[in-house]
């Protein structure tokens, strides 16, 4: 009760701000309504480590991944999408801890790049399935990344397609504001290796960035903290030279603690990066794409699929070899 007490005082005296800021500012903050991240219970890493307790790898493991807040993934596999992010959000708040969701079903999903295919059957089929991930978070407090790789893929896209692609995202912001307004909503924006600062604030803005808490980097990638910093800054000085408006961002630090080699789909030699928080350059430091789990069947974990648990892959991102 003293929770949801000091959430609703926090939303009273906020408001006032939140109608003078952009038009998708939400009253509420949730990272004050909640005590800390939430860890999810049936993460990749601590599946692995229940089934193989007596593996020389699983203390490592353990200790340094499987208790670590991260993301969970939402996407076709998650079947009725309204029940299974309404669970998810609803276990989190009945711990008092804030959850990190990622939705990852666009129509055409990961068009030019291949590995991670899939998604809904048609911009319509989205909007049904963004809409019931809206409404199954509803008015608990939620960090949601929304569509990883989606204003970067547009290497091999006509303008159609690019035109639709904004379309889907500036809806699903729009399902967000008006059915979860407890959620922050990061409208993901690739990394600095991908296009540069001008071309993504634009790309930003036209897929209805206005509407979003802010946007998010690096998920699933591997740059430094810093050069994400650097990045997001660049694209907020673009945002408002252009634009008149500026975001919050995000950077995905779980393995970037020894920076980029140039690859992005399995490579060696890379490391965990900081653990999930709030500040470090960014508005938060996230855990989004878990270690340890396949990019696709690509570098050192050729053979495998993306979104598999590769122990080997995640005993050496421990210690970064």
């Amino acid at each position: 009760m003293r929770r949801r007490l000091r959430a609703l005082v926090t939303a009273f005296f906020a408001l006032p701000l939140a109608l003078a800021a952009a038009p998708s500012a939400h009253a509420a903050d949730p990272t004050t309504m909640t005590s800390g991240f939430y860890v999810d219970p049936d993460a990749s890493a601590k599946r692995w480590v229940a089934a193989n307790p007596g593996d020389g790898r699983a203390p490592a493991i353990s200790a340094s991944l499987a208790n670590t807040p991260a993301a969970r993934w939402f996407g076709s596999w998650s079947g009725a999408i309204g029940t299974a992010a309404g669970s998810y959000a609803g276990a989190a708040d009945r711990a008092d801890k804030l959850p990190l969701l990622v939705a990852y079903n666009i129509y055409n999903r990961d068009y030019c790049g291949g590995h991670s295919a899939g998604g809904a059957a048609s911009p319509a089929a989205y909007a049904n399935w963004i809409a019931q991930f809206a409404g199954g978070i509803a008015n608990r407090p939620a960090v949601v990344l929304l569509e990883p790789d989606s204003l970067g893929d547009y290497g091999c896209m006509n303008q159609a397609q690019i035109s639709e692609r904004q379309g889907m995202l500036s809806g699903a912001l729009s399902q967000f504001s008006r059915q979860a307004p407890n959620t922050w909503v990061y409208l993901d924006s690739g990394n600095p290796g991908w296009a540069d600062a001008a071309t993504m604030a634009q790309r930003l803005h036209n897929a209805g960035l206005r509407q979003a808490h802010g946007f998010s980097l690096n998920i699933s990638n591997y740059f430094t903290t810093a050069e994400n910093t650097a990045y997001g800054n660049a694209v907020n000085r673009e945002l408002s030279s252009r634009y008149g408006y500026t975001k919050p961002f995000v950077v995905d630090t779980s393995r970037n603690g020894n920076g980029s080699n140039g690859q992005w789909c399995n490579p060696s030699g890379r490391r965990i990066g900081t653990p999930t928080r709030l500040g470090g350059g960014a508005e938060m430091l996230l855990w989004i794409k878990t270690p340890g789990e396949s990019d696709g069947n690509c570098g050192v974990g050729g053979g495998s699929s993306a979104g598999q648990f590769l122990p080997e892959v995640a005993y050496k991102m421990i210690y970064g070899y």
